[in-house]
């Protein structure tokens, strides 16, 4: 796997249109910066936080060579979490507009997803050094699961594998932030709406914010037509990336397919629960609760090579070809990435 990721693949040549063309060997001088987009309400841009160790608090060293804690250790573990419970129940902790918690977050929800990330699905990681350490980006993936354990998946990948432990301010659906629990869980994370000005508001301040522009079509399709990536939308991510100058990183996720096979749609239940889709697969609802446990699958996320929005002529964003273009150009490359893991691994769970 690791030699097919290494090569992010060129963008193809067949089926660019006379606008694609054009732009891509027409255009040898350089195109004027788009003007960037001021924030409507402050949003203090990010700094560098220096790499620690990402499963433990920066003070706490962890076990020895030999694996065992020593009391000294366990003391000061101790000493840690208790202060860390004494801010939260006496609120002695910021958050920025969003309502993102980066405590919180290091703290406990990356924690709770490790286990999945290092021992059930293996994720092995590429491409990291196309990920700027301090400036703001646009991750764009694919989508795919029946449960989005791609973007927690992603999210703890930028966070501990990379070297300025990025956080990735992820652009969700309303029905994520309208769930119970789960809506006050995404905001405490750093994640928004999926709308331009929160986008951009984000990426201006040098955020990295992470789109699955497939949506509950590409979580929600059947194993028949797994890796095949579905429409786009209407290119909305390519808009606020072109209006803040702030790259794109096409990102290819494999492995997540495997997790849910769905098997059919029971849509009548679906629209019965208010809900995009209700899945049906080998394991679910036949096993009940066990029914929910993933399966374990070896996952492969390749972050590729940067695609540049900030020379654009003024107004481009306004123009629907060109962001039709530059979209597709996008898709394009992530589907060809994702071909290429796939013919590099020998298998879906090893």
């Amino acid at each position: 796997m690791a030699d097919a990721a290494d090569t992010p693949p060129a963008s193809g040549a067949k089926g660019l249109s006379a606008s694609k063309a054009a732009r891509l060997v027409g255009n040898t001088g350089p195109r004027p910066t788009a003007a960037p987009v001021p924030p409507t309400t402050s949003v203090e841009p990010r700094t560098p936080v220096p790499p620690a160790t990402p499963a433990l608090p920066d003070d706490v060293d962890g076990p020895g060579p030999d694996g065992i804690w020593s009391d000294e250790e366990i003391s000061r573990l101790h000493e840690t979490w208790g202060e860390f419970v004494r801010r939260r129940i006496s609120g002695d902790y910021a958050v920025d507009d969003f309502g993102f918690d980066p405590e919180f977050t290091d703290r406990v929800l990356l924690a709770l997803m490790r286990p999945l990330y290092r021992s059930w699905f293996r994720v092995e990681v590429t491409g990291l050094e196309n990920v700027p350490a301090d400036s703001g980006a646009l991750v764009v993936a694919n989508h795919s699961g029946v449960i989005a354990f791609d973007s927690l998946m992603t999210q703890v990948a930028l966070h501990d594998e990379h070297p300025a432990r990025r956080h990735l301010r992820m652009l969700g659906a309303n029905l994520v932030f309208q769930t119970p629990f789960v809506g006050e869980l995404a905001r405490k994370a750093g994640h928004t709406l999926a709308c331009h000005p929160d986008a951009e508001r984000l990426l201006q301040a040098g955020e990295l914010v992470g789109v699955w522009p497939e949506g509950f079509k590409g979580i929600g399709k059947p194993f028949s037509q797994r890796y095949k990536l579905q429409r786009f939308g209407r290119g909305g991510f390519v808009t606020a990336a072109m209006r803040t100058g702030a790259p794109i990183i096409p990102t290819a996720i494999i492995g997540a397919e495997e997790t849910y096979p769905m098997i059919a749609n029971a849509k009548t239940v679906a629209r019965v629960m208010g809900l995009p889709y209700f899945p049906i697969t080998p394991t679910f609802p036949w096993l009940g609760p066990l029914g929910v446990i993933p399966l374990p699958s070896k996952w492969h996320i390749h972050f590729g090579e940067p695609i540049p929005t900030d020379g654009y002529p003024g107004g481009s964003a306004d123009d629907p070809m060109v962001v039709f273009d530059l979209t597709d150009e996008v898709r394009e490359q992530i589907q060809q990435t994702i071909y290429r893991l796939l013919v590099a691994r020998t298998s879906a769970f090893g």
